[in-house]
């Protein structure tokens, strides 16, 4: 089976229109470079019926799904698939809700299988940000009477991106990072799992940055209302647009997902061809993923 591209969903349910053609597609993935055994390491077996490998060392049989995101989906691969290609090819964001509604799936069953998906959307961190990057903070959520600018005590989420720019101030990537204050231990974390020591960076003049100027080449210039960060506050309001899509509150538990998925699709917007198979390769290499791994409170 080849490598599906494109974001035709007529198309997409030509080629895999059941929950075998599903099964396939993962085997060919997570088989590609050789079989080894989940139980005890061999590398010899023999395929079965059903795209199932048996391992010669410890007869143990394992399946296209095991030890992958996909691990005892109980509502069809087919739909699992589905919901994967409308999160990873859709621009406008779809909740649990229309989810469940669109593929005949429980609301709680849908929200618990996006969470898989966006596990697997996380970045790899494997590759930082390495030339013009713009920094800043903002917040997600209500307007909230009395509070203004860095509120300490707002019940709004707070965040801080980053955007790194092409010679021609086009947007190339971004990475969004839940934190819990303004401070400039929270604001550190997204540098080092995202920026390069070797990137210039410029942010605005707040303080929380100061700190930072030791092992990053730091910029602080005025914000002039955004104007001096048009790129960056562009990113903003499309995030929040994109969440507001979203019906339900979205906890702090979990925004980290929706930032993380955000990012992953945005980051891919040239690459749109083949984003879902890509999603679906993550999926397959990714440890699977319990109930008990995802706080389900007040999320959708």
């Amino acid at each position: 089976m080849e490598q599906f591209t494109g974001q035709s969903i007529l198309n997409f349910i030509k080629e895999l229109p059941d929950d075998d053609a599903c099964k396939a597609y993962l085997a060919k993935i997570k088989w590609q470079d050789g079989f080894t055994c989940m139980k005890c390491g061999h590398t010899k077996g023999c395929e079965k019926s059903g795209y199932k490998y048996q391992c010669y060392g410890c007869q143990h049989v394992e399946s296209s799904t095991a030890n992958t995101l996909f691990h005892k989906v109980k509502f069809g691969l087919q739909k699992a698939f589905c919901v994967v290609f409308e999160m990873s090819t859709s621009s406008k964001s779809v909740s649990s809700i229309q989810m469940g509604k669109r593929f005949d799936i429980r609301q709680g069953t849908a929200w618990y299988f996006m969470q898989k998906v966006r596990n697997a959307m996380k970045s790899s961190q494997n590759y930082p940000l390495s030339e013009l990057i713009h920094v800043d903070e903002f917040t997600v959520g209500g307007k909230e009477q009395g509070k203004q600018g860095r509120s300490y005590d707002s019940k709004k989420k707070k965040a801080v991106i980053a955007v790194e720019l092409s010679k021609k101030q086009q947007v190339k990537r971004v990475y969004v990072r839940s934190i819990d204050d303004y401070s400039a231990k929270s604001l550190t974390p997204i540098f080092e799992e995202h920026i390069s020591t070797t990137a210039q960076i410029v942010t605005d003049k707040w303080r929380g940055y100061e700190p930072l100027k030791k092992r990053y080449n730091i910029e602080q210039k005025f914000s002039d209302n955004g104007k001096n960060f048009k790129e960056l506050h562009i990113i903003i309001m499309q995030l929040k647009s994109w969440l507001r899509a979203i019906p339900t509150h979205v906890t702090k538990w979990h925004i980290q997902a929706y930032f993380d998925e955000f990012c992953f699709r945005i980051n891919r917007s040239q690459f749109k061809q083949s984003i879902f198979h890509k999603t679906i390769e993550r999926m397959v290499i990714a440890k699977p993923i319990y109930h008990k791994d995802i706080k389900q409170t007040l999320s959708v």
